[in-house]
Formats: structure tokens, sequence, C-alpha cells
């Protein structure tokens, strides 16, 4: 299948403003690319590029006083295929998982392992370890929280979805994570595209879209806690170990949301 995907992202500021942009599909989706998926901006701006630690495709601008605009719109191929269940994929020893997947259980800003730990053992050691396991922590989560987007807060932990028990998809994944890396169970924030396809349209403004992965039998799995089902289309931008990691952008002065728009649709053959 294929998938036009993009954005217009509208920035106002007061000054000029470095500002470090995830915004570029992860590179290991750019083999799938049908047509250039480039950053362009509605004012002269020079960006250059780099990867950063985790692998991502991360771009520099600053931005002039007033507002700018950042766009791209691409087409890609898609499997068309739901993500893949891990049933079967077991649990990694410690001593057994490579160095840099260690990061992955680790606290983080947004991952607060240290408040929900005898929780997480209270209630996930009698599972049986690997993909049940998961498939536990997915369950609890997707029953803890409920969706909303009127209770989307940026400052708001793992532990802090966990009593609020509201919030949007990077709660859900948040929270996941962090009873994941609680039990010895490598977890990453991801972050990219996810239309509304093989499922009923969501009336509400397309967005971009937070899910995350596991590390079972030596590879990283795809997981989403806020839809707990395997979903067809994902388009990943970022992976890193929580939403500081992978942030859309990050303003090193005042800087203003003023224009959002999201696009993610199947071009019907």
């Amino acid at each position: 299948m294929k998938i036009r995907a993009g954005f217009h992202i509208g920035y106002e500021c007061e000054h000029e403003t470095p500002m470090l942009l995830v915004l570029d599909i992860h590179p290991s989706r750019r083999v799938d690319l049908l047509t250039e998926q480039v950053l362009g901006f509605d004012r002269p701006i020079e960006a250059w590029s780099y990867v950063d630690g985790f692998g991502n495709a991360c771009s520099r601008i600053t931005a002039p006083p007033g507002l700018t605009t950042i766009s791209t719109e691409f087409e890609i191929y898609d499997s068309g295929l739901p993500d893949p269940v891990p049933e079967g994929a077991m649990q990694h020893d410690i001593d057994d998982l490579p160095d840099d997947v260690l990061v992955y259980l680790l606290g983080s800003r947004y991952c607060d392992t240290d408040r929900l730990a005898d929780f997480a053992w209270k209630t996930f050691f009698g599972i049986p370890p690997g993909w049940p396991r998961v498939q536990a922590i997915l369950d609890f989560t997707h029953n803890r929280i409920a969706f909303d987007y009127q209770k989307a807060d940026p400052l708001r932990t793992a532990f802090g979805g966990f009593t609020d028990r509201s919030g949007v998809c990077r709660d859900f994944a948040h929270l996941a994570i962090t009873l994941c890396r609680c039990m010895n169970i490598p977890a990453r924030y991801c972050t990219g595209y996810l239309g509304d396809i093989g499922v009923p349209v969501d009336p509400n403004p397309m967005d971009f879209s937070a899910w995350f992965e596991v590390y079972l039998s030596g590879r990283w799995y795809t997981l989403d806690a806020r839809h707990n089902t395997p979903r067809i289309g994902r388009i990943l931008i970022a992976t890193g170990r929580d939403a500081t990691d992978v942030a859309m952008s990050t303003a090193f002065g005042p800087a203003v949301l003023k224009r959002f728009e999201v696009i993610t649709e199947e071009i019907p053959v």
C-alpha cells in the first residue's frame, strides 16, 4: 500500500531562536520512500542535518523573528501488514543484553521507574517473563489510562499518568515503558505517523502518535498501549528514552506554536 504523510507546523519567535527539529522520518524508513521527504520553510532559513545518539535524523535551524512555517509532504510504501505480535518471544537475562540496549532499562525524565518499581514487582512478578509479562503490562496500561485530549499535560510523567488515570498517547507509552523497565525488560519510546488505516476514522484532528518498542528474543518489537491492538501503516520518525529525546522541536528561546496540521492517509489504488 501507499501512504501520503506530512505536516505544516508554524512557530512564532520574538527573537532569532536556535531550534533542534526531529521531524524527518527515521533513517530505517527512507528506503520505502516513493517521493523525496525534505523539510521546507516559508522563509529563507539555513538548515543543517545530523544524526543523534539514538540514530534519529535531526535538523538544526535558527528561526528568525516572526512566524515561520515548517512543512513536508511525501509518499511512502508500506507492507499493509499489522504490527507483528511477539508471541513466544523471550525475555533476556540482563547479563545477555547488548551494551547499547542497557540504557533502556534505566529511569529517565518521563519514565520514573523509582516511583513504580514496587508496584510493578508486586503486580507482574507472578506472570511468566517474556511476551506474557509484556502483554499483561500492555493490558494494565490500556485499562489504567483513559484517553482524553483535554487532559494532555507535557509535564506528566509515567507516575503521573498512573495516578491521574487519564492522558494522551504519550502517557500510555511512558507508563508501559516504565513498567517494562521496572521488570528488567528494555523498552524505548517511539514517535511517528499513524493514520486511521484499517480502523474507523477518528473525528479528532490528525496528530503525530506515540508508541513504544520492547527488546525480546534479540530484537525490538512495536507495541501500542493506547490502542492495545496491532495497527497498520506506522511511519517511524524517532526513538529514544522518552518524549524528551524525540521532541518534534526544542527551542532555545521563546517560541509559540501557532499552526499544527498533520497528514496521514492511505492513497487509494
